[in-house]
């Protein structure tokens, strides 16, 4: 359906508050810790592999498998 416009006036207009967030509450922040681990060079570079295919950083796909067992198993137990 084609919407048409005319001149008619509008009527009333009723000003709503913003129910939009602020883009400080858009970003995601997740609580984390830096720590250092030892992969293989086959593992560091099949997710770099997997990041550059899905515009990501390899170390957050590394995190979120983490993420993902650990979660998996800890409802296991």
């Amino acid at each position: 359906m084609k919407t048409k416009y005319t001149d008619e006036p509008i009527g009333p207009v009723k000003v709503i508050p913003d129910v939009l967030p602020s883009p400080e509450e858009l970003v995601f922040k997740e609580d984390t810790v830096e720590v250092t681990i030892a992969l293989t060079r086959e593992t560091v570079e099949f997710f770099k592999r997997e990041a550059s295919k899905h515009d990501t950083q390899y170390q957050i796909m590394i995190r979120r498998l983490l993420d993902a067992y650990a979660v998996a198993n800890s409802k296991a137990t």
